[in-house]
């Protein structure tokens, strides 16, 4: 049934897709997010479950979906979980986590195609039979301009979507060629990758950073610490938790790589 997938357009609606997905998960004991990861056009890609829960529950992680989607330059998702319950109609956290899930799609021009619930008879379909699921989220922040030339907000934007755009090259270009050892680039990953939390404003930990490195974790570990030693990175304590530490670029480093991306990305 799978076989019967690859190379064809993927319709949300086909009823050999959904027979395949109540076939494959529907009875499952507990519950698991799968991802159709799709090329622009709707074709299938690749069929990955990234995520388990327990019986009643399962946690969504945004960073993990998407960073797979950029690694093998899907276009769309079709987002697919289970109810071992047998109740297919999703509950106000799996409309709320599609919402929240298609705002990050669309500002990475990922679309969220559909976000389907499976039992072991029936298929509902988030997006398409839920209409404040594909309802976007406000923005929570706005732009305010002075006449003339781009803002120091336009720069900003200009900077972060050059490292972005910067970042998934780099990860296409190692998937295109394959030999991460010849080609790979740790050191800079890391700091584009800092670079870009930053700007989102969010904090990055140590471990989730040399997740990033196209070498071992061990490797990266002692790599993350010589950008310490040499006065690139810092370490910053956790307050809340105090087994975890965060890093951040020194000042004056964020603000040079920053310059670099206001004028182009690599």
């Amino acid at each position: 049934m799978e076989c019967g997938l690859t190379g064809k357009p993927i319709d949300p609606f086909d009823r050999k897709l959904r027979q395949y997905l109540i076939m494959s998960m529907g009875s499952l004991s507990d519950e698991r997010l799968r991802i159709l990861f799709l090329d622009g056009g709707h074709r299938l890609i690749a069929d990955e479950v990234l995520q388990s829960g327990s019986l009643a529950q399962l946690a969504v992680y945004p960073r993990t979906i998407f960073r797979r989607a950029l690694e093998l330059n899907a276009a769309g998702l079709i987002l697919v979980h289970n109810h071992p319950s047998g109740d297919p109609n999703p509950s106000s956290e799996d409309i709320e986590a599609t919402r929240r899930l298609d705002m990050i799609g669309r500002s990475l021009n990922i679309a969220i195609v559909d976000h389907i619930i499976v039992t072991s008879t029936y298929c509902h379909h988030i997006i398409k039979q839920e209409p404040a699921a594909g309802t976007p989220l406000p923005l929570s922040a706005f732009t305010l301009r002075s006449p003339g030339g781009p803002s120091q907000f336009d720069r900003e934007d200009i900077a972060l979507a050059n490292a972005r755009r910067a970042i998934r090259r780099r990860i296409l270009r190692r998937q295109l060629i394959g030999t991460e050892e010849l080609f790979g680039d740790p050191a800079w990953e890391m700091l584009v990758d800092l670079f870009i939390h930053e700007c989102e404003r969010k904090r990055l930990s140590v471990s989730a950073l040399c997740v990033t490195a196209s070498i071992p974790m061990s490797s990266a570990l002692r790599l993350a610490q010589k950008l310490c030693d040499a006065g690139i990175t810092r370490r910053v304590p956790d307050p809340i938790d105090g087994r975890r530490t965060f890093i951040r670029l020194e000042p004056v480093i964020a603000h040079r790589i920053r310059a670099y991306f206001e004028t182009g990305f690599d």
